[in-house]
């Protein structure tokens, strides 16, 4: 065998190796660093009281009969009966 073929084709082999090992290489640092923190920071922004789930009377300082009345609203709205749609089918003029 020739021995310029061996190292030609033993170059090809280093060669492909070491660009499948390039391929493995981390090639964003620094938005890996920072992944989430949009998501934790838009979540914080939507949180009003953060202690809020240390309070034991919620109810402090509502109005009993604003209380009321909305719930009688909510319960009112929520037990008439839909509506049907308009048909969009024609008939015919039947």
């Amino acid at each position: 065998m020739d021995t310029r073929f061996c190292s030609t084709s033993r170059r090809l082999l280093l060669l492909a190796l070491a660009a499948g090992v390039a391929g493995c290489a981390e090639t964003t640092p620094r938005w890996d660093l920072g992944f989430g923190t949009t998501v934790r920071s838009a979540f914080a922004a939507q949180v009003i009281n953060p202690a809020a789930a240390r309070n034991v009377n919620p109810a402090a300082g509502v109005d009993g009969h604003a209380a009321r009345a909305a719930h009688e609203r909510y319960e009112r709205a929520n037990t008439q009966p839909q509506s049907e749609p308009a048909s969009l089918m024609n008939n015919g003029g039947r």
